[in-house]
């Protein structure tokens, strides 16, 4: 959904305007490529971690709005993205860096944009837009600069034109087409099968820091392909996209085997949707390093990362009653009581709704995996 001039950055008086499907408009300066992106526009509320954002492939197909005035501080480097490109469709900042300063910066983040095709805008009101977008709910956008830009009216029907994002189905636009194996750091313990929804590349990481040997495999990898690497358990990764079109055919063969399983992000939502749960969108979504989640079972509150439009459906005042087992909700936000969590009672099975991997984002979380090597563990003995 990009148009766009590729080049370093040669653009700064470049103007641009951002257009929602609502008709607010808001004007700026060209920031990355010249041209034309459409998305869903969604903010971001963290103040770090920029460049793990825009390679996470969650965000394929949404334009980023940055709620931190100040982005592009640190450069670009070339240890921090979490894939192989940038995904996100436009990138929305207020005040960009004139010059970065960081002893790992290879490039500025306007030239990344610019060499990569990413449309961004800058100089506007993101806290306005922030603002609006809580009130009325993430919702369909473009960005134009350069020739693009012509009348507001005309930029509105083309805005409205795009395609929305409840609906889409989009794992496999941003998985491997081919699998691949991460070898566990040190020893090798465990085996894990994990299906590739857009993961990103320190989850495998975090695992193989605990002597798991990862298999990662295609978003459309069946149960045969899952099982023929010979997994002590199955993760189920992050990813885009509303997992009502996803096919569980896969996860409820893992259920109904009793491999051990773990789910993150859209993973989390496909384990609910097998376990019979709906999922819905929510108004805004979680998007940030610094959501407030307590897990249940503990009662500890943890400082998250989130990426997430779509939440699963669940009591959250009792137990449940699945095909699989008795279900509860492990883990809740503490800003508006979404399910942040699931896990099984009678199977080795739990999922969360937020990142634990901490690319960008703190270490709160970082036990879940431990959790995972603590079931795999016991279905050994």
């Amino acid at each position: 959904m990009t148009t766009s001039t590729r080049g370093t950055a040669q653009h700064k008086a470049s103007p641009a305007v951002l257009v929602l499907e609502d008709g607010r408009s808001f004007r700026g300066r060209a920031y990355g490529a010249v041209g034309e992106t459409f998305g869903e526009a969604v903010f971001s509320t963290g103040m770090t971690g920029y460049q793990e954002t825009l390679t996470d492939p969650s965000y394929h197909r949404q334009v980023v709005v940055m709620t931190a005035p100040h982005v592009g501080n640190t450069g670009v480097n070339d240890e921090d993205p979490e894939s192989h490109r940038i995904w996100v469709s436009g990138y929305v900042v207020r005040d960009p860096a004139r010059t970065p300063s960081n002893w790992r910066s290879r490039r500025s983040l306007d030239d990344e944009l610019a060499s990569q095709g990413v449309v961004g805008i800058s100089g506007i009101d993101t806290r306005a837009l922030t603002r609006h977008l809580r009130e009325r709910g993430a919702m369909r956008v473009g960005i134009f600069s350069g020739e693009a830009v012509a009348d507001d009216a005309t930029l509105l029907t083309r805005v409205r034109q795009a395609p929305e994002m409840s609906g889409a189905d989009l794992s496999a636009e941003v998985a491997t087409e081919q699998a691949y194996v991460v070898p566990a750091i040190g020893p090798k313990r465990f085996t894990v099968a994990a299906l590739d929804l857009g993961i990103k590349g320190m989850t495998p990481h975090r695992m193989a820091e605990r002597g798991i040997e990862v298999h990662v495999l295609p978003a459309t990898a069946g149960l045969d392909e899952v099982y023929a690497a010979g997994p002590d358990g199955v993760f189920l990764s992050n990813g885009p996209g509303d997992p009502a079109t996803a096919d569980l055919t896969v996860v409820k063969g893992v259920l109904e085997r009793g491999t051990p399983l773990f789910g993150i992000c859209f993973g989390n939502q496909l384990v609910g949707r097998a376990l019979g749960f709906g999922t819905y969108k929510l108004k805004y979504g979680h998007r940030g390093i610094n959501q407030p989640v307590q897990d249940r079972t503990t009662g500890k509150v943890e400082v998250t990362a989130h990426n997430h439009g779509f939440a699963v459906d669940a009591p959250l005042d009792r137990i449940s009653d699945t095909p699989y087992g008795r279900a509860e909700v492990s883990h809740v936000c503490l800003n508006d009581n979404v399910v942040e969590g699931l896990r099984l009672l009678d199977r080795p099975v739990f999922s969360v709704q937020y990142h634990p991997e901490a690319a960008a984002g703190p270490h709160d979380a970082a036990y879940l995996f431990d959790r995972f090597v603590e079931l795999m563990e016991a279905q050994r003995a």
